[in-house]
């Protein structure tokens, strides 16, 4: 157990590590957002046309971050040694409304590099720890030596009004400080007072409602990371990162052939050899008394002019070629696409006679991204469920959970005709039902259902029933093996039944 000033030591110092990650992640957040300051313009575009393309993007960031996320889902968590998927957990899951906010946290994870979850009971129902995703700009974890998975500590912070939060959670209890947020303008004597008042306080007992450190039921640290493209020695790596460069090339491209339509997309006209077009200045009664020269915006208006001069000639440069901007501007598109493995008809948006397999091929690179996010993502989901079961008090269900397959919603995208098509085949070689419709895309509870409902047909259905198991029996037994039951989702009834 730590006393106050450890607490308040480790706190200080995860606070600082936080803080050297948030210049980053504010960065890669802005960028899918589309504020992106214009990069790479000379010094003479930057002065005369930067301010007029400082809230312009081609935002290409945005595409490249959502196009995994939307193939990532989950459908429930099945504990090693078991046949079936959990449906607790997955009650739990839904209770807190993860289907939602899981995604959330894999965009947070795909944008920042790494994403947050944090388990914790709930007072009022013992049954549904509550489970939430953290943003990384708010949570920390210190983890031991040598190991990226035992964690010692971690931090959550965030600002409530004038006063920033911090929760230090260690494996034995949990401590909660405040601090006041640092006024921006101030004196040197003051920013020495706001100095040594700004500490972190432990936050007060009464106000909270309960000890101030409480300890740690579950035994571990209740926060879990969701790390992207993890790094054996460094930090992991956001999918932003790498697109940045070639955002920022392209927002200057279309900078630069904007400020070519306004200036030359026509073919311009210059007069040689002429005197300068001047205006008459009458007086009172109309007569001449001067002149001026004319105003070259009202003649470039107009259209139309005289010129004097024995030498006056007129001279043409064609209209710029906006083209080369255009080819340039796809190339470099192309470039995103290959580099980060997003289908290429996700960023052109053209589509022309592709078949069905050339579409799947043209997605292989997506679906290989979506798959490795799976496998980390997975990682610190497993943990997930079984930091839930701690939270319920269930130390053995922990265990083979820790031990246990996440399962996700198929990456792939693929026809109903294609699909249906896949499933019968493997169901003509001897996969169960359940597992087919699992590989559907249907959840654990969806299978659950559709099994129950199956089985009320072929009650309803004898015939069919006998019929159903006599076209199995011979695959079956081929082998000389004896028919296995199918495994469902529900009780005894349905598996017979099935």
């Amino acid at each position: 157990m730590a006393d106050e000033k450890q607490a308040k030591a480790l706190v200080e110092l995860l606070e600082k590590e936080l803080l050297n990650r948030c210049d980053d992640i504010d960065k890669h957040q802005a960028f899918y957002r589309g504020k992106q300051p214009l990069k790479f313009a000379s010094d003479e575009f930057a002065r005369y046309h930067g301010d007029r393309y400082e809230d312009f993007s081609d935002n290409w960031v945005q595409v490249v971050a959502d196009s995994p996320v939307e193939r990532l889902t989950v459908t429930g968590i099945k504990p090693a040694g078991m046949e079936r998927a959990d449906a607790e957990l997955w009650r739990v899951w839904q209770a807190n409304g993860l289907d939602a906010d899981s995604q959330l946290g894999f965009l947070g994870a795909v944008i920042a590099a790494r994403a947050f979850a944090l388990v914790w009971g709930d007072p009022d129902d013992d049954d549904t720890p509550v489970v939430t995703f953290e943003d990384a700009t708010s949570c920390i974890i210190a983890y031991e030596p040598g190991s990226r998975r035992r964690r010692r500590a971690a931090l959550r912070r965030w600002q409530d009004g004038d006063k920033y939060m911090a929760v230090l959670y260690l494996p034995d209890e949990v401590w909660k400080f405040e601090r006041p947020v640092e006024r921006k303008a101030k004196s040197e004597d003051m920013a020495a007072v706001d100095e040594a008042l700004n500490d972190w306080t432990p936050r007060d007992p009464e106000k909270l409602k309960e000890p101030n450190p409480q300890p740690n039921p579950m035994g571990v640290v209740p926060v879990v990371e969701l790390l992207n493209r993890p790094m054996l020695v460094d930090d992991p790596i956001s999918d932003v990162s790498g697109v940045i460069a070639m955002q920022n090339a392209v927002n200057l491209l279309w900078a630069q052939l904007f400020t070519a339509s306004d200036y030359a997309a026509f073919p311009q006209r210059v007069v040689l050899g002429a005197e300068v077009p001047k205006i008459p200045i009458l007086n009172a009664a109309g007569q001449i008394v001067g002149e001026k020269p004319m105003d070259m915006e009202r003649l470039a208006a107009d259209r139309v002019a005289f010129f004097t001069g024995d030498n006056a000639s007129i001279g043409e440069w064609t209209a710029a070629n906006l083209e080369a901007y255009t080819d340039v501007i796809e190339v470099a598109v192309g470039h995103i696409a290959a580099q980060t493995r997003t289908p290429q008809h996700y960023l052109i948006g053209r589509m022309a006679n592709l078949s069905g397999d050339a579409l799947i091929a043209a997605e292989t690179g997506l679906v290989k991204r979506v798959e490795e996010k799976q496998t980390w993502y997975g990682q610190a989901l497993r943990e997930l469920f079984a930091l839930v079961a701690l939270a319920r008090g269930e130390e053995e269900q922990a265990k083979v959970v820790r031990g246990g397959q996440l399962l996700w919603a198929d990456a792939e995208s693929r026809s109903h005709a294609q699909l249906a098509d896949a499933l019968l085949k493997l169901q003509q070689i001897g996969f169960p039902f359940e597992w087919l419709a699992r590989r559907y895309g249907l959840t654990p509870t969806e299978v659950a259902d559709v099994v129950l409902m199956r089985a009320r047909e072929m009650e309803m259905d004898p015939v069919a029933a006998a019929a159903g198991m006599l076209a199995r029996r011979p695959q079956n037994t081929a082998e000389g093996g004896e028919e296995d039951e199918p495994r469902g989702e529900e009780p005894e009834p349905a598996e017979g039944a099935a």
